[in-house]
C-alpha cells in the first residue's frame, strides 16, 4: 500500500506516519520543518520519504499532484490548528490544502481519503454531552472552526471512491506541542482558574488510540461510501479528575481558583478587542480557549466501535503517565 500523509510533521501526522511505515506501507509525507521531517525520518522504523511543501502556494497543487499518482490513499492531515491567527491564514491552510488534496486524489485515481477535521464544530460555549456525528452544529466559534467546516463541505461535494472524515477530540501524549504543554505551563506558574465551578465532563483521546482508529478507518471496508467518525478515549471524565492524575503524573501542585464564567469571558472578550486593533499577536485569553474549559463536551463513539471495530487500547490514565514518563526521557511503553 502506498500512502500519502500530509502534515506528517505534525504530532498526529507523525505518529500516522510511524504507523504506516511499521505496517509495511510506501509511505510519503508532507510539511514545512524540515528538522522536524528529519526527525520523523530518524525514528520511522522503515524508510520513508519527505517532500516540503506549503499549503496554498503556487506550487503546492502540482507538487501534491506528483506525489499522488500511484497511491492507495491519502491522509490529509495538514492544518492551522490554532486559537488565534488571521483569516487569510486559516483560509490557506485549512481550507485551500482540502481543495489541493481533493485535486490531487482525483487526478491520481486515488481510492480512499482520510480527512482529519474536529469536533470543534459541535463547540458553541454551552453544555453538550454525547454528541452523534450527525449532531447540529452550531455557529463557527472562531476562524479556526469556520475554516474546518467549509474543509469538510468541500469534502463532501467532491469525495473520493472512498473517504472518511475523522474528528478526533483533544489529543494529548508524546510531541504534543498543545493541550498538556499549556496545561502544565499554568500549573507550573499557578492556579488554574476554574470556570462554573469546575464540574465539566470532557473527553481526551490517547494518541495511540487516534492512530489507532484512524489506521481502521484506512484499511477497513466501509459501510459506505462517506462515513464520519468521532473518535475519543471513549471514557468522559470530570475536569478535575484529570488535573488530578496529571499533577501526580508530571509531579506538579495543583492549585486551583474558582473563577466566575462571565468574567472570565469579559476578559477574554478585552484582550480579544484590543490584539484585533493592535499588533495582531495571540492574546493571553481567548473566548474559545477558557471557553473548551468552562462547558461540558462529550462525544459518542457507538459509530467507530461498531462499524469500525474500534477499542482503545490505552485508557486516560495509562496515556498520561506515558506522557509523562516521555517527558521525563524515560522512553517506556508505546511512546512514539
Amino acid at each position: 500500500m502506498k500512502i500519502l500523509i500530509t502534515g506528517g510533521t505534525g504530532f498526529l501526522g507523525r505518529h500516522l506516519v510511524w504507523r504506516a511505515a511499521a505496517e509495511g506501507a510506501q509511505v510519503v509525507f508532507t510539511g514545512r520543518n524540515a528538522t522536524a521531517a528529519q526527525e520523523v525520518m530518524c525514528l520511522a522504523p522503515h524508510p520513508v520519504a519527505w517532500q516540503a511543501l506549503e499549503h496554498g502556494t503556487p506550487d503546492a497543487a502540482a507538487s501534491l499532484r506528483t506525489l499522488a499518482q500511484g497511491t492507495d490513499a491519502i491522509i490529509h492531515c495538514a492544518a492551522l490548528s490554532a486559537p488565534w491567527g488571521t483569516p487569510e491564514a486559516f483560509h490557506r491552510a485549512n481550507v485551500v490544502s482540502t481543495q489541493e488534496v481533493l485535486d490531487a486524489g482525483h487526478a491520481a485515481g486515488t481510492r480512499r481519503l482520510i480527512h482529519v477535521s474536529t469536533p470543534s464544530l459541535y463547540f458553541g460555549f454551552a453544555d453538550r454531552l454525547d454528541i452523534r456525528e450527525d449532531a447540529a452544529l452550531p455557529p463557527p466559534a472562531n476562524e479556526y472552526v469556520r475554516t474546518k467546516t467549509l474543509a469538510e463541505t468541500l469534502v463532501r461535494q467532491n469525495p473520493l471512491p472512498e473517504t472518511v472524515i475523522v474528528r478526533p477530540r483533544a489529543l494529548f501524549g508524546a510531541w504534543d506541542q498543545t493541550l498538556v504543554p499549556r496545561l502544565l505551563r499554568v500549573m507550573q506558574r499557578g492556579s488554574l482558574p476554574l470556570m462554573r465551578g469546575g464540574n465539566i465532563s470532557m473527553d481526551l483521546t490517547y494518541i495511540d488510540n487516534a492512530v489507532e482508529a484512524i489506521w481502521l478507518a484506512l484499511t477497513r471496508p466501509l459501510p459506505r461510501p462517506l462515513a464520519t467518525y468521532n473518535i475519543t478515549n471513549g471514557e468522559p471524565r470530570q475536569l478535575q479528575d484529570v488535573l488530578a492524575i496529571m499533577a501526580r503524573e508530571f509531579r506538579l501542585p495543583l492549585r486551583t481558583r474558582r473563577v466566575p464564567w462571565w468574567l472570565i469571558d469579559k476578559v477574554a472578550r478585552l484582550l480579544e478587542l484590543h490584539a484585533r486593533w493592535g499588533d495582531g499577536r495571540e492574546p493571553l485569553l481567548t473566548r474559545y480557549s477558557v471557553g473548551v474549559m468552562a462547558f461540558s463536551q462529550t462525544l459518542n463513539i457507538d459509530a467507530l466501535r461498531n462499524e469500525l471495530g474500534y477499542c482503545p487500547a490505552v485508557s486516560i490514565e495509562e496515556g498520561i503517565r506515558r506522557h509523562a514518563a516521555w517527558l521525563r526521557g524515560d522512553q517506556m511503553g508505546s511512546n512514539r
